[in-house]
């Protein structure tokens, strides 16, 4: 959504340009197969960026605490409840980063950094907590039939007695939902160890944000009629994917926790593919684009460009997301 640096490329829009890039996201997508069988393993590492540097170092330490949680796990549970925001306070009174109440604070609260306080509203005290908190519940539900992971979340929603009462999670939507979304949403942060199978919608937001080609850009723009059918950067992957059946976030910083995250090499036509001046913080991300194939993306660049063809490897090239639905349908409305 926001003004991207500029790298001046001629580019071709119509005619031949056109057709080679169509053919280019064929010929990709006829061996995306081939690219989503390969093979790794090992601990759950953090993605580049997507938890911010000032946390990354505590996520990836805490959350290895113990065997119901990982790093990506963590991270998905914080982005839900403060969006990384240490200052967060929510109308129920829930504070800090982790979003403790007081009175779970006040049990649950460890001296994470080791200064003799327990600060909610320090993210190095709060975050030790939070994982601490995970494995304790972890620790009531242990004996409970199913996924250890997914019965210490439904503990952290309904609590430990439903947990055991029920054999697992217990049958209530809200419930069944919140393991779900951190699951889903722990995928986007983790990094990858295998190759990123490919998006089944990606060709069809494509071809959307082909038919924008030369389109006039608007700040704020969500292709409205009373916008003259003008967008900016996220504005044009969203209604992209829109178009399929997939909500994004509005912004791009949100957008890019809608999926997980492939390699450079491995970038596929229909990944979104992100920029930012902060190369260690996928919040500081401010421009999106589609990518097409042959290192271009389709792009809303500025005010007073148009929508157009861009090469990717710039400075700011920060990295992509391999949009599900699942991925999106688990992002919060706000953060």
């Amino acid at each position: 959504m926001t003004v991207r640096k500029t790298w001046v490329v001629v580019t071709a829009v119509a005619g031949v340009g056109l057709a080679f890039m169509s053919a280019l996201v064929v010929g990709v997508y006829m061996v995306a197969g081939n690219l989503a069988n390969g093979v790794g393993g090992g601990s759950v590492g953090l993605a580049k960026g997507a938890v911010p540097a000032a946390y990354q170092t505590l996520v990836q330490k805490w959350g290895n605490l113990c065997g119901a949680i990982n790093p990506a796990l963590l991270a998905a549970q914080l982005y839900q409840e403060s969006g990384f925001n240490p200052n967060a306070k929510s109308p129920a009174a829930a504070e800090g980063i982790a979003q403790f109440i007081p009175g779970t604070w006040a049990t649950h609260g460890i001296d994470g950094n080791g200064d003799g306080k327990r600060d909610v509203w320090d993210p190095n005290d709060a975050i030790p907590s939070a994982a601490s908190y995970d494995c304790k519940l972890a620790s009531y539900v242990k004996d409970a039939p199913g996924n250890l992971t997914e019965n210490m979340l439904a503990a952290y929603n309904a609590g430990a007695y439903a947990v055991i009462k029920y054999g697992g999670v217990p049958p209530y939507r809200e419930t069944q939902n919140y393991v779900k979304t951190i699951t889903t949403l722990a995928k986007s942060f983790a990094r990858p160890v295998t190759r990123v199978d490919p998006s089944q919608q990606a060709a069809a937001a494509i071809y959307y944000a082909q038919k924008k080609l030369g389109t006039p850009y608007l700040w704020g723009g969500n292709g409205t009629a009373d916008q003259g059918g003008r967008f900016d950067c996220s504005g044009l992957t969203k209604a992209a994917y829109e178009s399929v059946g997939v909500t994004l976030p509005r912004v791009a910083n949100d957008q890019y926790n809608a999926g997980p995250h492939p390699a450079r090499a491995e970038l596929l036509p229909g990944d979104l593919v992100f920029f930012s001046d902060d190369l260690t913080n996928s919040r500081a991300i401010r421009h999106v684009g589609i990518y097409v194939g042959g290192g271009y993306m389709i792009d809303a660049p500025r005010t007073g460009a148009v929508i157009r063809f861009d090469p990717i490897d710039t400075p700011d090239y920060f990295g992509a997301t391999r949009v599900t639905e699942d991925g999106a349908k688990a992002l919060p409305t706000t953060v």
